[in-house]
């Protein structure tokens, strides 16, 4: 029982040490990748590289998701893409290479070296998704750190219930 209560009191410790490490030698790395795609990005279109957006973080606290823009600046503001009459329309040329690759999301790792997010824990919520963070709450979903990658439950966190 002790030992369970020890890895409870040190998981969260140890894997904020891991994401930061892993955020920081990730940005190392990638950070031609980054230059490439800042150079699209402009190339393509008129407007800011990034794209923020107001989301739902540990413990319901609100925070701007950092994205690479992949729409026009002219889009509605917090409209999810799937509700846009004509999405194809507002979607920049090099926005849908970035979507298809996922490469958008890149700019997360950012928030988590901020602390905002986890490499690994459930995609945060959009602020207006009230619904969705109702539902979060019945599976405490709410009580940890939005992840870059999505939920996987581990081994260490099913032993931690």
């Amino acid at each position: 029982m002790q030992l369970q209560g020890k890895i409870k009191q040190f998981y969260p410790k140890v894997k904020r040490f891991f994401d930061f490490l892993i955020s920081i030698i990730g940005i190392v790395i990638l950070s031609p990748l980054f230059l490439v795609i800042i150079l699209l990005i402009k190339l393509d279109s008129r407007g800011p590289v990034l794209f923020k957006q107001r989301r739902i973080g540990v413990n319901k606290r609100e925070f701007n998701i950092l994205k690479f823009r992949t729409m026009r600046i002219d889009t509605p503001k917090d409209m999810p893409t799937h509700l846009l009459d004509n999405p194809e329309a507002y979607i920049t040329k090099i926005g849908g290479f970035l979507r298809k690759t996922s490469l958008d999301e890149l700019p997360q790792i950012i928030n988590i070296i901020k602390g905002e997010m986890s490499i690994i824990g459930p995609r945060p919520a959009l602020w207006n998704q009230f619904d969705l963070i109702e539902e979060r709450d019945k599976y405490n979903a709410n009580d940890v750190v939005p992840g870059l990658t999505g939920w996987l439950k581990s081994t260490v966190e099913m032993s931690c219930q």
